[in-house]
C-alpha cells in the first residue's frame, strides 16, 4: 500500500488480511504493539460495558476538554465515518493522519495478521501516541479480556452495564459476561462498577487482584429528582467529593444519569493528576453530544434516531420514549423503522418497544451479520400480541413511507443497529438538501 492511498481503499485492504472478522485473542496485536515501539504517555481511561459506554466516554471527554485538558477518544463503531472512531480535543483524525498510522502498523506487522478492529486499534493509540495529549479515552469494542483495547494498561477502568449481548463469543450468562469485562480492571487502580448489581464474577475479580473497586450505589452515587421532567438538576455524591446541583446531561434519557455518575466517579478518582473545577463539570455536562443516542430530529412529524440493538438497550429506549412523549407532549402514534443483526435478541427487543410502538416498518440489514426481513419480522414477532407492520426493501423507503404515513403530532423512531440510524442520517441529509 502506498501513502496517496484513499483511507476507503486502506480500510477495505483492513478488512480482509485476516481470516476471520472477530478473533479474540491479544497475543498478535501485542507482538505488533511492540514492534512499534507504542508509548501513550497520557493518563489512560478504559471503558468497557455492555451499553453506555460510548456515552460515558462523550461525557467524559466533554469534561475534559471543558477543564483545559488535551484528550484523545477512541470509540467504535462510527456511523458515517470512519474517522469518528478517532478524535482529539473534539475533532475527527484526518484521513492523511490515519493513512499515515495504517502505514506504520502495517511495515510493523510484518507476517503477522490482524482483524480489522486490532488494525485501527493500533492506528488509533499511534494517533495517540504522537500528540501531546493529557488524557486518552479508550472504549472497548466486545468484551474485555482479549478485547484489543486491553493491551493498554488503564489507570482507570470503567464497567459500564452487564447484560447478555455476543454470548456466542462472551458466554451464556451474566457471570461469564462479567468476568470478561473485569478483565478492564488494574492490581491498586481505580475501577469503577457502574452497574448497580454486578455479577459476583467481576466483584471477585476485583478482589483477587487488588483493584481500587467503586460501586455505583456503595462507594458513590447519584441523586435525582423523583420526576426528572420538572426539575432539572442531580447531585453526584462521591467517595470524598461531592457535586451538587449539576445540569442534566445533554444526552437524554434517565439512563444517562448512571452514566454520568460513572464518568465523575472515574474523574474523581483520578483528581489528583487532572483536577477539574465545578464550571468545567457543568459545562461539559450540558455540551455533551453523541450522535445516534436518543437523537431528536426537530421537525413536524418528529424523528427519533437511537442505536438500541439488544434488550438492556431497547428497555432503557423504551423508558426514554414515555418521558419524551410527557415532556414534549405528544399525542399522536409511534412509528418504528426497525432492523437488526443477525446475532442479536430480536424478539427480546421488539417485546421491550412493543407497547410504545403503534406502526412497525421492518427492513433488512446488509453484509455477514445482516438479517433479512423476512427473518427479522419470524424472529421478532412470533407469539408476540400482533401489530400493525410492513416490509421493506431499504431504510429510506421505510422512512419515506411513514413520512407519509405520519400526522404532524405523530413520532417517528429509526433504531435497532447502528447501521439502521447511520442510514435514516443519510436520509436525512438527503432530504435537507
Amino acid at each position: 500500500m502506498k501513502h496517496t492511498e484513499t483511507l476507503d481503499a486502506w480500510l477495505n485492504y483492513i478488512e480482509q488480511i485476516h481470516h476471520r472478522p472477530i478473533d479474540l485473542e491479544l497475543s498478535r496485536v501485542q507482538a505488533v504493539a511492540q514492534r512499534m515501539a507504542l508509548s501513550l504517555p497520557a493518563t489512560k481511561i478504559v471503558v468497557g460495558g455492555t451499553n453506555g459506554k460510548g456515552s460515558t466516554c462523550a461525557m467524559i471527554d466533554s469534561i475534559l476538554r471543558a477543564a483545559g485538558y488535551h484528550v484523545g477518544r477512541y470509540s467504535s463503531p462510527h456511523l458515517l465515518r470512519f474517522n469518528e472512531r478517532v478524535q482529539i480535543d473534539g475533532h475527527m483524525a484526518s484521513d492523511e493522519e490515519l493513512i499515515a498510522q495504517f502505514e506504520l502498523v502495517e511495515r510493523a506487522r510484518e507476517s503477522t495478521t490482524l482483524t480489522y478492529f486490532e488494525f485501527t486499534t493500533l492506528a488509533a493509540l499511534a494517533c495517540f501516541a504522537r500528540r501531546p495529549l493529557d488524557v486518552a479515552i479508550l472504549e472497548v469494542g466486545l468484551g474485555g479480556r482479549l478485547d484489543a483495547v486491553n493491551i493498554v494498561d488503564a489507570d482507570c477502568s470503567i464497567v459500564t452495564t452487564v447484560d447478555l449481548d455476543h454470548t456466542d463469543l462472551l458466554g451464556p450468562t451474566r457471570e461469564d459476561i462479567g468476568r470478561e469485562k473485569a478483565h478492564i480492571f488494574r492490581a491498586d487502580r481505580p475501577a469503577i462498577c457502574v452497574d448497580p448489581q454486578p455479577p459476583r464474577s467481576l466483584l471477585d475479580y476485583a478482589s483477587r487482584i487488588g483493584a481500587r473497586l467503586w460501586r455505583i450505589g456503595h462507594e458513590f452515587s447519584v441523586e435525582g429528582p423523583p420526576d426528572p421532567q420538572v426539575a432539572r438538576q442531580w447531585n453526584y455524591l462521591g467517595n470524598q467529593t461531592d457535586r451538587m446541583a449539576l445540569p442534566w446531561p445533554a444526552l437524554r434519557g434517565v439512563h444517562q444519569l448512571r452514566n454520568a455518575g460513572g464518568a465523575l466517579a472515574a474523574l474523581e478518582a483520578l483528581e489528583q493528576r487532572l483536577p477539574i473545577d465545578q464550571h468545567a463539570v457543568r459545562r461539559g455536562l450540558a455540551d455533551v453530544q453523541l450522535p445516534g443516542r436518543f437523537q431528536v430530529i426537530a421537525g413536524r412529524p418528529v424523528i427519533v434516531l437511537d442505536v438500541a440493538h439488544n434488550p438492556h438497550a431497547a428497555s432503557a429506549f423504551a423508558q426514554a420514549l414515555k418521558a419524551h412523549r410527557t415532556l414534549g407532549n405528544l399525542h399522536g402514534a409511534t412509528q418504528a423503522v426497525f432492523g437488526m443483526l443477525r446475532d442479536k435478541d430480536v424478539r427480546a427487543v421488539v417485546q421491550a418497544l412493543i407497547e410504545e410502538v403503534d406502526y412497525w416498518h421492518l427492513v433488512p440489514t446488509a453484509g455477514a451479520r445482516g438479517l433479512a426481513v423476512t427473518d427479522l419480522e419470524e424472529r421478532g414477532f412470533a407469539q408476540l400480541p400482533s401489530r400493525p407492520r410492513s416490509r421493506h426493501e431499504t431504510v429510506a423507503a421505510a422512512l419515506q413511507e411513514a413520512m407519509e404515513q405520519a400526522n404532524s403530532d405523530d413520532r417517528i423512531i429509526a433504531f435497532g443497529s447502528f447501521v439502521i440510524v447511520a442510514e435514516a442520517m443519510r436520509w436525512l441529509e438527503r432530504r435537507s438538501r
